[in-house]
């Protein structure tokens, strides 16, 4: 069921600097996906060429501090904040056997009540002390109202991994195909026995900064690994590579689940490999999680309307 959004628009001096923010990514064509799936039902192979318009992207996700701006302008509550709850990592809790319920065959994560943006952890946790860390919790009518409020919108699909792969062809990361570059960590993922212990070898047994490790031939920082980002595509059949390329693909018109890509902090490669370009999910669009968050594009041009498009 979908809900029905209503919210202000951002000043249109406000809406500028937003759009200004925003890094260019030359269009072109690009082979988009993996040769080969590990997980058959993210869809994300084979490969095929996509041609895509230029477009601007933000470097970086949406941070906390940038999302308490948005709510205190227009009053915004959150998908979490009316339902009441939301679903929390349990080693991000002080005390996970306060809080058992949790979905079907994943005891990690739990249902806390009063869990939201602002209150990552559950009733007496805050982000003062995280404002330039990703705004979680979000769901994707969350995300939708704080671009529609900046005059932005949500990436497409192909135009978040175009500008994930920073330039480079056939890579399994932003930076290329060694997971620890030199042996030093290029992203926060999960380092230890998912999902008991994680030793937090990369800096962060959370969220990490948005600026973190070293971006990408882009400027794009954290593109894989932190947290999964909305985009705006629906979950569905794709169409089968062809001769000539898709050009600027929106996704399937049909379908309620929509796209996440890039993986985050509690990726690991026993249980959720999904920390490369080419790496997707998929969840409901008022779903949200300790590990969800989002960044924002736009066209070459600023114009109106954008949020849907």
């Amino acid at each position: 069921m979908e809900r029905a959004l209503s919210v202000a628009r951002a000043p249109a001096d406000v809406q500028a600097r937003l759009w200004e923010a925003l890094t260019e990514i030359p269009g072109g064509i690009f082979d988009m996906g993996a040769r080969k799936s590990r997980f058959p039902d993210d869809l994300d192979s084979p490969r095929r060429k996509v041609k895509l318009s230029p477009f601007r992207m933000s470097p970086v996700v949406v941070t906390n501090a940038e999302y308490a701006v948005f709510v205190h302008d227009t009053g915004y509550r959150t998908v979490a904040e009316q339902e009441g709850w939301s679903f929390v990592f349990h080693l991000l809790l002080e005390d996970a056997a306060k809080w058992l319920e949790h979905p079907p065959g994943l005891p990690w994560w739990r249902q806390v009540h009063g869990a939201c943006w602002s209150a990552p952890e559950g009733p007496g946790s805050d982000v003062s002390d995280r404002p330039h860390h990703p705004v979680t919790h979000i769901a994707w009518y969350d995300a939708l109202a704080y671009v529609t409020w900046a005059g932005l919108r949500l990436p497409r699909e192909a135009e978040w991994e175009r500008a994930a792969r920073g330039g480079l062809a056939h890579k399994k990361f932003p930076w290329g195909n060694q997971l620890t570059p030199g042996g030093s960590f290029a992203m926060n993922t999960w380092q230890g026995a998912f999902p008991a212990t994680n030793t937090a070898e990369d800096g962060f047994g959370g969220t990490a900064p948005v600026r973190s490790y070293a971006p990408n031939g882009y400027g794009m920082y954290n593109m894989t690994g932190n947290v999964w980002e909305w985009v705006s595509d629906r979950y569905g059949a794709r169409p089968a590579p062809g001769r000539l390329p898709e050009v600027d693909p929106t996704g399937p018109e049909d379908g309620v689940a929509r796209i996440q890509r890039g993986g985050s902090f509690l990726c690991h490669i026993s249980y959720c490999d999904r920390y490369h370009v080419h790496s997707r999910t998929r969840n409901d669009p008022d779903s949200s999680t300790s590990n969800a968050g989002f960044r924002v594009a736009g066209g070459i041009q600023r114009c109106e309307g954008e949020a849907f498009g």
